[in-house]
């Protein structure tokens, strides 16, 4: 008996989302791996100062003479988990006020998504500097703040993609037969609204990091000495003319972002109906 191999549809191999998710993975492994293998202490201060990037320091050295290399492979073990975390909380959070909401309507819906329009209201960064200034600088609190400011987008898909499946015949149906609503959410409805959830949480994957890096920099996420990208750029500004310094770090946020963000795109394309690559998808 010949045994069959698993193959994955020409249709869902994107040639961006395949580069995004294999400079995604990457940058993973880096994150949970680079205690092992780090050339220098990310905090020790050994080495000359403002050294060019060279044979012995990859990526040179900062103002208090720290490697920038093992600095930007440790800022990889605190920016991508915690955006992962970050965007996890946000999405579960928003998912459960938007099925909610969706789900019971009346005054529960109108309730829910007045929340959500004040948090709405307002910009997202500046929201989010005002929360992590009134909860004190720190990496953990610049979370909470970037959690508060993301639920919303969730909260308001879900609530959309709830309120056209509640009034389809089998969701009824399976009220009529007894189905507690918690029952109905999670096995007539959940698995309709997850593949446009998740294309969403990969793309705000990105997002929460360009957040997370904008708040380390402005000194409301990460304190030092603790290595994160957006606070190693913001050190880079007391000394310009040591490109190196802020460059780096830059590369490292713009590739994490882009490599999400083909993700997203490669993961919308196949589970939009009207896009041609889930057309062929389906066919495949």
């Amino acid at each position: 008996m010949r045994r069959r191999r698993l193959r994955v549809p020409k249709a869902w191999v994107s040639p961006l989302g395949v580069v995004g998710a294999v400079i995604a993975l990457g940058w993973i492994i880096v994150a949970f791996t680079a205690p092992l293998y780090l050339p220098h202490d990310p905090l020790a201060q050994n080495l000359p100062r403002l050294q060019e990037p060279g044979i012995d320091t990859l990526m040179g050295t900062d103002a208090l003479g720290r490697d920038i290399f093992s600095r930007l492979l440790s800022g990889a073990a605190v920016t991508v988990p915690v955006a992962l975390l970050l965007v996890a909380a946000s999405m579960i959070f928003g998912t459960v006020v938007g099925a909610i909401a969706g789900f019971f309507g009346k005054w529960v819906d109108e309730g829910l998504m007045r929340l959500t329009d004040l948090v709405m209201a307002f910009p997202t960064v500046i929201l989010a500097m005002v929360v992590a200034a009134s909860l004190g600088p720190s990496l953990w609190n610049a979370v909470i703040a970037a959690i508060i400011v993301s639920w919303p987008q969730y909260a308001r898909m879900t609530r959309s993609l709830v309120l056209s499946l509640r009034t389809q015949n089998y969701v009824v149906a399976g009220r009529l037969l007894g189905f507690s609503p918690a029952k109905s959410l999670a096995v007539d409805i959940a698995p309709n609204i997850v593949g446009p959830i998740l294309v969403l949480a990969t793309l705000d994957i990105g997002t929460a990091i360009l957040l997370l890096s904008g708040l380390s920099f402005l000194g409301l996420g990460a304190q030092p000495p603790t290595a994160e990208w957006g606070s190693m750029i913001s050190a880079s500004l007391q000394n310009f003319d040591s490109w190196w310094i802020g460059v780096f770090p830059g590369l490292a946020i713009l590739t994490v972002v882009m490599a999400f963000n083909f993700i997203g795109d490669s993961l919308r394309d196949i589970f939009d109906p009207t896009s041609a690559l889930s057309r062929a998808a389906v066919k495949a």
